[in-house]
């Protein structure tokens, strides 16, 4: 796996600061929340995937590249 650069990580904190309300779309992962979950953005971490409080209770990770949300 190849890590995002810093440009990248700090483009997508700025596109989706902590508090940003999002609905999933895909990800591809067992536990995933069904599409069309909404969440909040708690933050960006260090290889630029949102950490996400689903309002299912779930905290997984969107993960930049492989996953997909919207902002709403």
């Amino acid at each position: 796996m190849t890590f995002p650069s810093r440009e990248i990580v700090e483009r997508v904190r700025r596109e989706y600061p902590a508090g940003t309300r999002v609905a999933l779309v895909r990800m591809d992962d067992c536990q995933a929340p069904p599409a069309g979950t909404e969440g909040v953005v708690e933050g960006v971490d260090d290889t630029a995937s949102l950490m996400v409080r689903w309002n299912n209770g779930s905290h997984l990770h969107v993960i930049y590249g492989e996953d997909e949300v919207r902002k709403i």
